[in-house]
């Protein structure tokens, strides 16, 4: 419940806006003051470009010579190429995890900073009401708690890097003004905005990881989709839209093992058990909560990404497969794009191995995290591919006041205070009450409101019995209202953080299944392989075990009991591992896990289709003579399973000859696929974007428009072999379409439409032209000012690849064509000469607008190029530029 500023019938949070969202993603509304940026800029730039250069080049770090750091315990070294990478040097942990804090904010404390306001609830302090909406989200989910008390159960060693990184961006930050920082601060000054940042802690660190968890929480998103279908065109239809993964199709990762008690063994085979749904509890009311949820949740920005592009690709082979005789590993996350990238490359040494500073790693980190993520140290390397388990479950509560139902009883609920400071506004007051469950989340959504833009089937609303009174009860005539919870393991304090350090000092096998232990959340795949020869597997996260009946795949009725999380968890040594599989390749692109008949313990069942990880077996497959760069041109396959599956219907339309055969001509030569200059991938993507359109729009609410990735490939593919299947009929025309209607139409749209975007002459026709990447700045970058988003934002490259191919640059087909996720990094590692490895970002590892390294990996990473990733000593110095020397207090 909120009260305050934001009470009013019109604020944000009593109604949440549709379509343009709120957030990082569009600022133009309440920050008007942003037009006097441009005006000052304007007369700045009139007056002299020595003062903007001067504003602009003022907060650029130092990287040569020699800077005073508070902390430090001894000198630390700082080499930087020519992509100003950072490999830092130093004689203890503490100063190595000092010295990386230091340089994290010299490059992206502007960043580090917005992050840590998201995520302890506080964006309306900087950016007025645009943030509201995602504060409230955040203060009710309670992310900064939850932090706060993770941070007492860490291991010593964790809580001791947490600190001293905290203090290396104190010492940063400590005696420079805003403007010294940032350039978004200097602008922010001129609004009028008085702000010193705060100190950083070791909690505004681990609050990241909320934001990690959030992003990657698994399948939130499809049990809302899951009862909104329902409503809008009936249960039976659902299946159809949320299709099963086809094991017998695309095979997934672990082929291998089964459980032998509460352990997997990856030399056992064990039979699994189906497990059944009871029917998600249903009425109008209850899909207008969820309906407005779904909005709401929306407007927390995404930090990592979000969308049906959000994925990844990993894989390791053996030396059976390589050209050397040893292990080649490779990964590319799939992320949201921003400017900065999301990953901030680093080296961490200890200049001599020793019990006291064993870190010798290099890899990608987060700025304002300690450590490497995903990368190698001297003896293994690492990849991680977002496993995707069903650790969210919203439950249908029965609410009246601070009372909710359970089992036939009235119980109160749990409740607390929390006050947002808005800028240039009123404090918002929240009342976050909590069933068992989880929060309450219909708090943030004007159900009546949604109750009214509502339009549901007859026969999609099917009331849940009430198990516990034994038969059906009419809420509302007992005084019970609808709400809606959340449950999360997230929610749930972990130290997940203590994974993060002690991966980085694994050293083999068991020191690297023993770091993953604590890996609570977000679940993920991890691959694996050392410079002994093994690789190897293994499944990371905290997944609820859930009741009979209750598997998660729709909203539960929380008034029965008997839907309650068991408080049990998948034991981790019963996640599936496998260390050197027969196969000798091990692949990871989001498909399932395992197949359920052999594993009898539920992870998810909304996999990703498989289309990317069968595509890489088959070409990891076809060739027993890998190298590093055969590998890096797989991270680059730009292969569409859609475009081979649709093509051959779409050739055998019979099309008026000229105009609207031009197309059609272009696909008869198609090899499927979408390289940046091809003019068939441009048409077969407009039509593909026109054919979902006409499928599922005159039945689907506009929340459930197709995005057009892997789950609509599999429900088109599967409906493509029946001309008279009901989704191909328009039901808002007195016609019955088929099939071949459809077809041509969209194909005759998608001419008219290149026509118009590109040229009247289909040879002219390039995919990349449609596709581009446009890289903005979170906050600023979306003011709206055209002066202010010049300064910040940086495009268009025309890329390849597009969505569930494995140069997955994925475009959402509701929205347009241009790339909203893609590859975050790529990397590949061989084993066998750690200084022959290659690596890319999607931007360059600075923050400052205009400095080099602003975006100076961007054109490399467009052409599908990488660059050298020195590791020795050797090679890191022979391949510097800068040398900055950190050195104690005096």
């Amino acid at each position: 419940m909120v009260d305050g500023s934001s009470s009013t019938d019109d604020s944000p949070a009593a109604t949440p806006q549709d379509g343009t969202r709120r957030g990082f993603r569009s600022w133009s509304g309440a920050l008007r003051w942003m037009a006097g940026i441009a005006i000052l800029l304007v007369l700045a730039l009139v007056a002299g470009l020595v003062t903007t250069v001067v504003l602009v080049r003022r907060p650029w770090p130092q990287t040569s010579g020699e800077l005073e750091v508070p902390g430090l315990e001894s000198e630390v070294r700082v080499l930087r190429d020519d992509a100003g990478i950072p490999q830092i040097y130093a004689d203890t942990l503490h100063d190595l995890m000092l010295a990386q804090g230091f340089v994290h904010a010299q490059d992206r404390f502007f960043e580090m900073d917005v992050r840590r306001h998201a995520t302890a609830g506080r964006l309306s302090e900087l950016f007025g009401e645009d943030g509201l909406e995602s504060d409230l989200v955040v203060r009710t989910l309670g992310w900064r708690q939850v932090a706060e008390q993770e941070l007492t159960m860490l291991r010593p060693a964790t809580r001791s890097a947490l600190d001293a990184y905290a203090e290396g961006v104190n010492a940063y930050i400590s005696d420079r003004s805003p403007s010294e920082m940032a350039l978004e601060y200097t602008l922010l000054g001129l609004t009028g905005l008085d702000y010193t940042p705060e100190k950083w802690s070791a909690v505004d660190s681990i609050a990241w990881l909320k934001a990690m968890a959030w992003d990657l929480r698994g399948n939130l998103e499809e049990e809302i989709g899951r009862a909104l279908a329902s409503a809008a065109v009936g249960p039976e239809a659902v299946d159809e839209l949320y299709p099963a993964y086809p094991f017998d199709r695309h095979p997934p990762i672990v082929q291998q093992g089964g459980l032998l008690g509460d352990v997997f063994d990856q030399d056992v085979a064990s039979a699994g058990t189906e497990l059944l749904q009871r029917p998600a509890p249903g009425g109008r009311r209850t899909v207008a909560a969820l309906a407005g949820i779904r909005d709401v949740l929306a407007g927390v920005p995404a930090l990592l990404g979000k969308g049906d592009g959000l994925g990844s690709n990993a894989w390791v082979v053996d030396g059976e497969h390589t050209s050397t005789g040893s292990p080649i590993l490779a990964n590319d996350p799939h992320l949201g794009i921003s400017l900065p990238g999301v990953w901030a490359q680093v080296g961490l040494h200890c200049r001599r191995i020793t019990s006291d500073c064993p870190m010798d790693v290099s890899g990608f980190s987060f700025s304002g995290v300690p450590g490497v993520v995903i990368g190698h140290n001297r003896d293994i390397a690492w990849g991680f591919t977002n496993l995707g388990p069903d650790v969210t479950d919203l439950y249908v509560e029965r609410v009246a006041g601070d009372l909710w139902q359970s089992g036939g009883r009235a119980l109160p609920m749990t409740t607390r205070e929390e006050v947002i400071e808005v800028r240039d506004g009123e404090d918002v007051e929240v009342t976050v009450r909590s069933t068992d469950h989880g929060p309450l989340l219909t708090d943030l959504v004007d159900v009546d409101e949604e109750l009214d833009a509502l339009e549901v089937a007859d026969d999609g609303l099917v009331e849940q019995v009430d198990d516990v009174a034994g038969a059906a009860l009419d809420a509302e005539e007992a005084g019970w209202d609808v709400g809606v919870s959340l449950a999360w393991t997230a929610l749930e304090p972990h130290p997940t953080a203590d994974a993060l350090l002690a991966l980085d000092l694994a050293t083999d096998w068991d020191s690297f299944r023993a770091a993953l232990a604590d890996f609570a959340v977000p679940g993920q795949n991890v691959v694996y392989a050392d410079t002994r020869g093994h690789i190897g597997y293994q499944a990371t996260g905290r997944v609820p075990v859930r009741r009979a009946g209750h598997v998660g795949r729709a909203p539960a009725a929380g008034w029965v009991r008997s839907t309650a999380w068991t408080g049990r968890y998948v034991p981790y040594d019963a996640m599936p591992n496998v260390l050197d599989p027969d196969s000798g390749i091990i692949a990871t692109a989001n498909q399932a896990v395992i197949d359920p008949r052999r594993y009898p313990l539920r992870l998810t069942d909304d996999w990703d289709q498989g289309y990317r990880s069968t595509r890489i077996n088959e070409l990891l497959a076809a060739d027993d003579e890998l190298s590093v760069d055969e590998m890096a041109a797989i991270q680059l396959d730009d292969w569409s399973a859609i475009g081979q599956a649709l093509t051959p219907y779409l050739l055998k339309i019979d099309l008026p000859a000229g105009y609207y055969s031009d197309g059609q001509r272009l696909l008869r030569t198609w090899n499927y696929r979408q390289s940046a200059d091809s003019g068939a991938a441009a048409y077969f993507n407009v039509v593909w974007r026109e054919l979902l359109q006409r499928t599922f729009a005159d039945e689907l609410p506009a929340a459930l428009e197709p995005d057009g990735g892997d789950r609509w490939f599999t429900v088109v593919s599967r409906i493509l072999r029946r001309s008279s299947n009901h989704w191909w009929d328009d039901v808002e025309t007195d016609e019955v379409e088929r099939r071949d209607d459809i077809l041509r139409d969209a194909m005759m749209a998608a001419r008219d439409e290149l026509t118009a975007l590109q040229s009247p002459n289909a040879d002219e026709w390039s995919w990349g032209e449609l596709h581009e990447l446009e890289l903005r700045s979170a906050t600023l970058g979306e003011s709206g000012i055209g002066v202010v988003e010049w300064l910040f934002n940086r495009g268009g490259w025309d890329v390849a690849g597009g969505s569930s191919l494995v140069n997955a640059t994925a475009s959402d087909a509701s929205e347009g064509y241009q790339v909203v996720t893609a590859p975050s990094m790529r990397m590949v590692v061989p084993l066998d000469d750690l200084d022959a490895a290659r690596w890319i970002n999607l931007t360059g590892v600075s923050g400052h607008a205009f400095h080099p390294n602003y975006t100076d990996q961007t054109d490399l990473w467009a052409r599908g190029e990488t660059l050298a990733w020195p590791f020795t000593e050797e090679a890191v110095a022979d391949a510097a530029e800068d040398e900055l020397t950190l050195t104690p207090d005096s």
